[in-house]
């Protein structure tokens, strides 16, 4: 299931038109703190589909009853996924949550995926929330959810991204038949021949941190 949360006017286009242009680009501070915005909207939206328990809480008038969302676990890509986790962290803040260490390797006309860390809580029959800004081929994707499957097997599957372009998404639905949701701000036009989404914002991880070596 798709929800493409930038289809409706919000303060996130905003953010994610911030995020988009070259010019505000430059402040890293700002880009940033964008991202870390972008999370914590995306981190409401997708509050809204939990499942709820009620809680008792005591005022100082009253006893009231509430409901209140179970925990989901938070996964992260690095590096480029760590000022959006922020965002999620900071509504979901008793959240229990992991890391996948995974990278695209260019060469010779093919993407290879390169997945060298990770780091999670168990999964069994839980709501997990993957977190990567954007949603290219999907590959990486993939590789760091059947790699998170070693911890057990979640109930439900969350992917959160700031932009999708349609063949990853294509991708996805193809390799996730049930049990999952995927979300964005934004589907943009394509994929260029280096497989970077058009018209995309740039290389985040590089926005937010600097360039890589």
């Amino acid at each position: 299931m798709l929800f493409n949360i930038g289809e409706a006017n919000s303060i996130a286009n905003q953010f994610l038109i911030e995020l988009r242009d070259k010019s505000v680009q430059q402040d890293r501070l700002r880009f940033r703190r964008n991202l870390e915005r972008l999370g914590e909207i995306m981190a409401y939206e997708i509050s809204k589909k939990l499942n709820y328990e009620q809680r008792n809480v005591e005022t100082s008038l009253a006893k009231l009853s509430i409901g209140t969302p179970n925990r989901p676990v938070l996964i992260t890509i690095l590096r480029a996924g760590l000022p959006y986790f922020i965002g999620f962290q900071n509504f979901f803040d008793h959240s229990d949550c992991g890391f996948i260490g995974a990278y695209r390797k260019e060469g010779e006309g093919q993407i290879t995926i390169n997945l060298e860390y990770r780091a999670s809580p168990s999964l069994e029959g839980k709501t997990i929330i993957l977190i990567d800004p954007m949603l290219a081929t999907g590959k990486s994707l993939i590789r760091s959810i059947n790699e998170l499957l070693r911890n057990g097997r979640p109930e439900h599957i969350h992917i959160a991204s700031l932009i999708a372009a349609p063949e990853g998404i294509t991708f996805v639905q193809k390799e996730l038949t049930n049990n999952y949701s995927l979300w964005t701000f934004a589907v943009d036009e394509k994929l260029n021949e280096q497989s970077y989404i058009v018209p995309g914002l740039g290389d985040a991880g590089d926005l937010s941190f600097g360039e890589k070596m």
